[in-house]
């Protein structure tokens, strides 16, 4: 039997997040919790066991820079293990070469906007996962 795939969304633009979700859902066939608090994060991450975070890199999401969200992320046993996709518009991180070598728990990026009809499938290539 086959686990299906959890992935968090926390982005603060509610446009972006549905349009991920239904990607994500309908393509893949993936689970998506969303949110826009880090501490709603950590708790949907944690008891809904996730298998990967997408993160919005932009926008302040409830008082807190994507820094302080990483960071808290990146603090909590059970978060800290789990791959982090930035979601981006900042060119400059489509650049990094390796991006899991900053030791902050980032695995991709994937630059906004996103291929509506790619999304599922750039997030399975930086997984490895079957998409």
């Amino acid at each position: 039997m086959n686990h299906r795939r959890i992935v968090l969304v926390i982005e603060n633009e509610d446009a972006i997040e549905e349009v991920a979700q239904l990607c994500l859902e309908t393509v893949a066939g993936w689970e998506v919790l969303t949110t826009n608090s880090v501490n709603e994060a950590i708790v949907k991450a944690t008891a809904q066991q996730a298998d990967a975070i997408l993160l919005d890199l932009n926008e302040m999401i409830s008082d807190f820079d994507w820094n302080s969200i990483l960071e808290e992320l990146l603090n909590f046993p059970t978060t800290c293990v789990i791959p982090i996709i930035l979601l981006t518009s900042t060119e400059q991180y489509k650049q990094l070469p390796q991006l899991s070598e900053l030791g902050l728990g980032i695995t991709a990026a994937i630059i906004k906007p996103f291929d509506l009809s790619t999304l599922a499938s750039q997030v399975a290539v930086a997984l490895d996962w079957e998409c």
